[in-house]
């Protein structure tokens, strides 16, 4: 498709009409479009205007606003906010108006469901984490939320879940719960010979949630190495026995998210929600497989009003009001992945002192849902801790626990910085006290301040090592320790 500029007698566009154009390039071709150039070939003056979805290769529609139809946005409603038939709730709309859908569960498998928001700061990843915690509330789902902005990101939540941790060491203490929760069900399910949830089963839908999850799966973290694998673990076993996994994060890059390319690709068959991103973001995207080949997005501006140019003779230009584009995002899991949407609006326009009303008002003055009783000894001590002063002993043992942890490969490593794989392999393993997989070796060994390694060529060293009986041992199907 070539865009030429606009010239006396192209097409016209009327101000009170929506323009909608089917474009497509000759068999063999792959559809590509420049966004600055529509916006001059149809002297649309602001970007927001024109909106394009294409199919991934030779098709696309154009649309042409007479205004921006994503400027402003109402509040949900309460239907809204409550699941369809599909385990659906409508969490905004797309340009052209139609219901923006994120799914909660599906019924149609008996699964919890996986998911990723991502996006830059300011793009609205806290509301928009709010209205979802807001609906898994008003449906009954039993939600455990770890704030890792110290509590800051969403604080109305604080009342409104089952569990509120606000720290590294709780949300460790939460993921550890969630993992026996979903083995305890496991077990239970087993013996009932169901294999897939139902809702009121009896026991209730549950979704565990990690906010800024880049601060406890970035490279560098305290712990990283046990948090990607007890995220990874309950995306195996939780999905069949109603225990959901969400991630919020700053950033899509695989090295925020645990580096591992086994919880990368469980996250993204899941929910995926895009909002604003930065300039290096679109290639991670199509690199991840979170966005097919050829597929296309329009950048979304950190504000809606045009850039006007001014002469320097001319008036000053006091009017600094501008609409900003919080909650604006591409839903890249859902049926239109490059068609524009945008959240319901959520809370207060402007901030307020405290809580936010509005917010507490979404939520609603019902206590939330609890976790069933058939699961608190799997809970555990944690679980029954949670917002009171005992919390405080157990992150500590948390922390005291990995300090134990580093001191001990240090003293295997005899002080000094591993070189060969083969013995960051070793030591990593003599520091364990538990056999371990090859992706627990692999999360261990890049967490040790190294290069980066490849699951596939931990599992050709460990092999090799195996086989000729030097220092590691297979130990069960998959599983390796030291020949101690």
């Amino acid at each position: 498709m070539t865009i030429t500029p606009a010239t006396p007698g192209a097409l016209a566009i009327p101000d009170d009409q929506i323009i909608e154009l089917m474009v497509e390039v000759p068999a063999g071709q792959v559809i590509r479009y420049d966004l600055a150039a529509l916006v001059s070939a149809f002297d649309v003056g602001d970007p927001g205007r024109i909106a394009v979805e294409t199919d991934g290769s030779r098709h696309a529609i154009v649309t042409i606003y007479p205004s921006n139809p994503l400027a402003t946005m109402p509040p949900p409603s309460e239907d809204d906010m409550l699941m369809d038939k599909l385990g659906r709730i409508v969490t905004g709309r797309y340009h052209n108006g139609r219901p923006a859908r994120k799914r909660l569960f599906d019924p149609r498998t008996g699964s919890a469901q996986r998911a990723l928001t991502f996006g830059t700061t300011g793009a609205g990843k806290s509301r928009t984490l709010q209205y979802t915690l807001a609906c898994e509330k008003k449906n009954r789902i039993v939600t455990w939320l770890a704030d890792l902005k110290g509590g800051q990101s969403v604080p109305e939540a604080r009342e409104h879940v089952d569990w509120f941790a606000t720290t590294q060491e709780e949300a460790i203490l939460m993921l550890r719960a969630a993992v026996e929760v979903a083995q305890a069900r496991q077990i239970r399910y087993s013996l009932l010979g169901r294999n897939a949830f139902l809702i009121g089963s009896p026991d209730p839908l549950m979704s565990v949630k990690v906010d800024e999850a880049n601060r406890l799966l970035e490279k560098g973290a305290p712990y990283r190495e046990e948090a990607t694998y007890l995220v990874k673990e309950l995306g195996r076993t939780g999905r069949s026995v109603g225990v959901g996994i969400e991630l919020d994060a700053q950033a899509s890059h695989l090295e925020e998210l645990g580096g591992s390319d086994t919880l990368r690709a469980m996250l993204k068959e899941g929910e995926v929600c895009l909002l604003r991103w930065s300039s290096s973001m679109m290639r991670q995207l199509v690199a991840d497989g979170l966005l097919p080949a050829g597929e296309q997005l329009m950048p979304i501006p950190k504000q809606l009003k045009p850039r006007v140019l001014r002469s320097q003779f001319a008036d000053a230009d006091e009017d600094d009001d501008f609409c900003d584009t919080q909650g604006t995002a591409y839903l890249l899991s859902g049926p239109h992945p490059t068609s524009m949407m945008r959240h319901w609006r959520i809370g207060s326009i402007t901030p307020t002192p405290g809580l936010d009303p509005e917010i507490l008002a979404l939520y609603g003055p019902d206590e939330p849902e609890r976790l069933e009783k058939n699961s608190l000894e799997a809970a555990g001590e944690a679980y029954e801790a949670r917002g009171t002063a005992a919390m405080a002993a157990l992150c500590e043992a948390v922390k005291d626990e990995q300090a134990a942890k580093t001191a001990k490969v240090q003293a295997a490593n005899g002080g000094r910085g591993p070189q060969l794989l083969e013995d960051r392999i070793r030591i990593v393993l003599a520091a364990s006290d538990d056999a371990m997989t090859a992706d627990q070796i692999t999360a261990a060994v890049n967490a040790d301040g190294g290069k980066e390694i490849k699951v596939g060529s931990v599992r050709t060293r460990l092999s090799a090592l195996a086989d000729a009986g030097d220092d590691v041992a297979r130990v069960g199907h998959g599983l390796y320790a030291p020949v101690r």
